[in-house]
């Protein structure tokens, strides 16, 4: 596979890059992005649009500090609530804890828009990184971190255009994994179950190389259920009735993460399914609470400690050294078959 490449990040643009491109004064371009004096609403709005095209951030802290820049990380993350994050987050903390380095967070519950606002909010602190899950942004938060000058790394996801540094999994490659599993394990009727669809990108790029791997053995999902609320062991269950109501012959149920799975597996023993014999399942994220049910779901194990670890190891290097250069590290899960797929 080809690596994106990352690209360098630019200077950090000031007023007079705004006042340029607005054609107005440099006190005007301050007035208006601190909503403050009497500006016209013409000129208001050609500052606004000026400064969003460029991604120029607002510095609050200028003349605070000589350095301008506070020892705050940034951590933009879609959710606290699915147990997957936290673990990140723990990788994350035990690099910064000796480094003076201190992480803040930011939660956009899988919303576009809302990740540019907290985004916007954290850049105008001036931090000495930004940590972010995901490599798909909206036009604005791409343009205010390509040119914010400080190290920004993408997690969780290498399939993509990095906009600095990246640390994380292919996608794509682990549902092509899940799926040649599958399949060798003799199932042949398999359906999807998916939340936050369609703004979990990543859910999304899984399920691209799960059907891409069905395709190259002459397959298909048979079928598919999508929920756009979060995880939930309850939705699991749901989801899997609906599924198996609508195709009784299903005889393998592939979720896009371990919370929906393990309702499902619940939801399966509890109607006497004979599982893995007449039914598998999968999910992925290999989270701990898997090692509490009454059987081990199949699962991918996400990286998620290592890839905090080691996208706080590029923050903090980065500002030790001042280097620009951006890097993508690579990682790679592991598939754990557990107790509801048949051996392959």
């Amino acid at each position: 596979m080809t690596k994106p490449t990352p690209t360098e990040p630019r200077r950090a643009l000031t007023l007079r890059d705004v006042s340029e491109a607005s054609g107005v004064s440099e006190m005007t371009v301050s007035r208006v992005l601190r909503n403050r004096g009497d500006v016209s609403a013409t000129t208001r709005e050609r500052v606004m649009q000026a400064s969003r095209a460029l991604g120029y951030v607002p510095n609050k802290i200028a003349g605070a500090l000589a350095s301008q820049r506070v020892n705050l990380v940034g951590v933009i993350i879609p959710s606290m609530s699915n147990m997957v994050f936290p673990e990140v987050m723990t990788g994350i903390s035990a690099v910064l804890d000796s480094t003076g380095l201190q992480p803040v967070v930011g939660v956009t519950n899988y919303l576009p828009d809302r990740e540019e606002a907290v985004l916007y909010e954290m850049l105008s602190w001036r931090p000495s990184g930004v940590i972010v899950a995901g490599l798909e942004h909206t036009a604005a938060a791409r343009a205010m971190m390509a040119q914010a000058g400080i190290p920004i790394v993408e997690i969780m996801d290498i399939d993509g255009q990095v906009i600095d540094s990246a640390v994380g999994i292919s996608h794509r490659r682990a549902g092509r994994q899940m799926a040649e599993a599958i399949i060798a394990s003799g199932y042949r009727r398999i359906a999807f179950m998916g939340t936050q669809m369609p703004n979990d990108f990543r859910a999304k790029k899984r399920l691209e190389g799960f059907e891409e791997a069905l395709r190259r053995n002459g397959m298909a999902l048979a079928d598919h259920e999508f929920y756009d609320g979060g995880s939930a062991l309850l939705k699991g269950r749901e989801m899997t009735a609906a599924v198996l109501r609508r195709s009784p012959d299903i005889d393998f149920l592939y979720y896009s993460n371990d919370m929906i799975g393990a309702g499902g597996l619940l939801y399966c023993l509890d109607q006497g399914i004979d599982v893995p014999g007449k039914v598998g399942l999968a999910g992925f994220n290999g989270v701990e609470l898997l090692d509490g049910l009454p059987r081990r779901l199949a699962t991918m194990d996400a990286c998620r400690l290592e890839i905090g670890q080691r996208a706080a190891q590029i923050i903090a290097a980065r500002n030790q050294t001042a280097d620009l250069i951006g890097q993508v590290v690579e990682l790679f899960p592991t598939l754990q078959p557990g107790d509801t797929i048949r051996p392959f």
